[in-house]
């Protein structure tokens, strides 16, 4: 059980003689999306362009497929993906964003889905907070914000103000404006900049997937913007932790707090506490089961 979910459910509990004041508490929930898998590499395949497809880091790709990061992928091989992740999602919320995980996910009834994604760089951060979505544009036009035209001109490339639909326009075929200053979902140009620190505040998604959410979102959809490096869950009888680095350097991170959460929600005696230690060094960016099997 999340910090989250047990604060939510111990405030139905205060509200257990109110139905009405009960039913307004959101109900926070942690779900394990992803899987294990076999790709077959395409033709133009790399690291970075695979990682960025399917939300897994190089780093877990070359270490689960015994091979280096210097070697090329060759068409017809064989790799073995996993990019399951913690998801921590709240119920009034359809879209949450978590920064260091570089993950979207959309909840619909009972599925959550999760998306990579670009988020910003670390000298232009994406923001945390509640937000709205406020509109949404297919092929959409760029206007280029002030702060953009001074980095263009600062690098003594052409100042650009306005960018008509293109094959050259940053933001791909779909915009999902939301009501944080600036910020909007978006598809790209780029795909292999997906689940990075890339952008410019803004979230980068892949044309495929931005196309689905695009059709999957309304305009007033509600969602948050998160900041959770590290995530420890139960999900049914098994534990579950994800560790990613800290890209703004705003933690916490470390053992006592993930002991401390596990503790404080009841169970730190299913954890085998040295696989959490290795998980949390090498912050892979997957969930990692590191349930204490008797």
């Amino acid at each position: 059980m999340t910090r989250l979910l047990r604060c939510a459910l111990l405030a139905l509990a205060a509200g257990a003689g109110d139905p009405a004041r009960a039913q307004e508490v959101p109900l926070v929930r942690t779900a394990l999306t992803g899987s294990v898998f076999a790709y077959p590499v395409a033709d133009g395949d790399t690291l970075g362009s695979v990682s960025a497809r399917f939300g897994a880091g190089v780093a877990a790709i070359v270490e689960l497929n015994g091979i280096r990061r210097q070697d090329k992928l060759v068409p017809g091989q064989v790799l073995t993906i996993d990019n399951r992740h913690l998801a921590v999602v709240e119920s009034r919320f359809q879209i949450t964003l978590n920064i260091p995980q570089r993950l979207l996910f959309l909840v619909e009834g009972d599925t959550v889905s999760a998306y990579p994604i670009a988020v910003g760089l670390r000298s232009w951060p994406t923001p945390v907070g509640g937000f709205t979505v406020v509109d949404k544009e297919e092929n959409p036009t760029w206007d280029v914000p002030v702060s953009i035209q001074e980095e263009m001109r600062a690098q003594g490339k052409p100042v650009i103000t306005r960018m008509p639909p293109s094959p050259e326009n940053p933001l791909g075929a779909h915009w999902i404006r939301t009501s944080l200053p600036g910020i909007g979902i978006h598809g790209t140009i780029a795909p292999s900049s997906i689940y990075n620190f890339a952008s410019h505040g803004c979230i980068r998604v892949h044309p495929d997937d931005v196309a689905l959410l695009y059709m999957r979102v309304e305009i007033g959809a509600p969602g948050a913007s998160i900041y959770r490096p590290i995530t420890i869950a139960r999900i049914d009888d098994r534990v579950f932790v994800e560790a990613h680095p800290d890209g703004y350097k705003r933690g916490p991170l470390g053992l006592a707090h993930v002991q401390a959460m596990a503790e404080r929600d009841g169970y730190a005696e299913m954890v085998d506490w040295p696989a959490v230690e290795r998980v949390l060094r090498l912050q892979r960016g997957l969930a990692v089961d590191v349930t204490k099997d008797e």
